[in-house]
């Protein structure tokens, strides 16, 4: 088939051919960091993911690195697979709703950090809170030092995990708590300069949930610093890295905890964090359009609405769609060539054209010759989505769906701690027991 003018290629014999072609078409992506992932984009793959999730091995084991995780989080970031659709279909695995108890309480953390993103805006780059670890936000670094770039420090583990990072685009969420403290809290580094490091290369990198977890860390989104020690890697690494770490003689994790925190923190307190206040509060519930759709229409599909069954699809079949890479934001993030071959494989299973360039200069010129009269387009929290809107809704009007969603709330939430958000919502999500959901 041939490509529209100013569309880009969608037609590839096999993967190493897409690969071929992103390599060319983003040099800038690959000199960042050349890796391509193993692990799949696409509603297939996310598919196939899912129907091997196990709700009770996950709650057994989730916490070591060869535990029983999901590995959905890329498609849910992306939206292959929405959260409710996780939900649904875990329940619909299990006899009583709380054997998927665990696994649904994590999935919850996403739609937190969602809706914290919804509030914040581009303030989830600034501290949320003061530190909690006595040191003073101008006496962290700034810059992410290159041995641990490289993976060049001399600790297995760390090193372990820079490489698997920069290999992959995947760590366990133990591994990158791990690897935050480390950077934050023993080599004393600011943690937006980690997060940055991370959005790089994560195939699921999210603003919202990558950054407010480094302050979780950090201790600027939490009550008290978060650290570890190696008796904590090894239960949940087993022998992995310390056996045949050049440093396991002179291990610097290698202490209690109450040692560590006198290391780390000589200036800490030890009294209570003081709470800062609740975040703007966001209304639990979730509208089904912001504009009336009128005559013909565009879709406009953007990185947080990559499933062929996503709202905006659906509700108008057949219509002109369009995806545009967004050069400003790949620059600007200096996003990884993992990453543009992960969201490409998706995109290769929508209906979609293909375009790069200025998204709003690109999706109104595709709407004008379409002869479109509305753009309609999934709802996304993130603030470079709302600047595009308003752009687009200069010149014609913008419908904007949601999908269902994961949980509900009879009044607005206080989301400065997830426990409060989550006190509000957990019935809306694990239904009583024995009552099961059916897929």
């Amino acid at each position: 088939m041939t490509s529209p003018a100013g569309a880009m290629t969608r037609d590839f014999a096999d993967r190493n051919m897409l690969v071929a072609y992103v390599r060319q078409e983003f040099p800038a992506s690959e000199s960042v960091d050349g890796h391509v992932a193993g692990q799949r984009g696409g509603r297939k793959a996310a598919l196939a993911a899912l129907a091997l999730v196990d709700p009770a091995a996950y709650a057994r084991t989730r916490n070591h690195l060869d535990g029983s995780v999901t590995r959905l989080s890329p498609y849910v970031r992306h939206g292959v697979l929405t959260l409710a659709e996780v939900r649904d279909a875990v329940l619909g695995t299990v006899r009583d709703p709380h054997e998927a108890a665990r696994l649904l309480t994590e999935l919850g953390w996403r739609d937190y950090f969602q809706r914290a993103y919804a509030a914040l805006g581009d303030g989830i780059w600034r501290d949320q809170e003061p530190n909690k670890t006595g040191w003073r936000a101008e006496e962290y670094a700034g810059q992410l030092p290159d041995d641990i770039a490289q993976g060049t420090t001399g600790l297995a583990c760390i090193d372990g995990f820079s490489a698997e990072l920069r290999a992959t685009g995947y760590l366990h969420n133990h591994a990158r708590m791990w690897l935050a403290a480390y950077i934050v809290h023993f080599r004393r580094v600011r943690w937006q300069s980690g997060a940055r490091w991370f959005l790089t290369h994560l195939l699921d990198g999210d603003p919202a949930s990558n950054n407010l977890s480094w302050q979780w860390v950090a201790s600027t989104f939490s009550h008290k610093p978060y650290i570890f020690n190696r008796a904590n890697l090894e239960k949940y690494a087993g022998s992995a890295y310390c056996q045949s770490c050049p440093l396991r003689a002179g291990c610097p994790l290698d202490a209690s905890y109450e040692a560590l925190a006198a290391r780390l923190f000589p200036r800490m307190s030890g009294g209570e964090a003081v709470d800062s206040g609740p975040l703007p509060a966001v209304d639990g519930e979730h509208g089904t359009a912001t504009a009336q759709v009128h005559g013909q229409t565009i879709v406009w599909v953007h990185g947080d609405m990559l499933s062929p069954q996503s709202v905006a699809l659906q509700a108008q079949p057949g219509a002109p769609a369009i995806w545009v890479w967004d050069d400003e934001l790949l620059a600007a993030q200096r996003i990884s060539l993992k990453r543009i071959v992960f969201l490409y494989e998706c995109l290769l299973e929508l209906p979609v054209v293909i375009r790069r360039g200025d998204v709003a200069a690109e999706v109104l010129d595709f709407a004008r010759a379409a002869g479109a009269r509305t753009i309609v387009t999934a709802a996304s929290p993130s603030p470079r989505f709302a600047t595009i809107r308003r752009l687009l809704e200069q010149e014609m009007p913008v419908a904007v769906l949601h999908e269902s969603p994961f949980a509900t709330a009879p009044r607005a939430l206080d989301l400065r701690r997830f426990s409060r958000y989550w006190r509000k919502v957990e019935r809306s999500v694990l239904p009583q027991s024995g009552a099961r959901r059916d897929v």
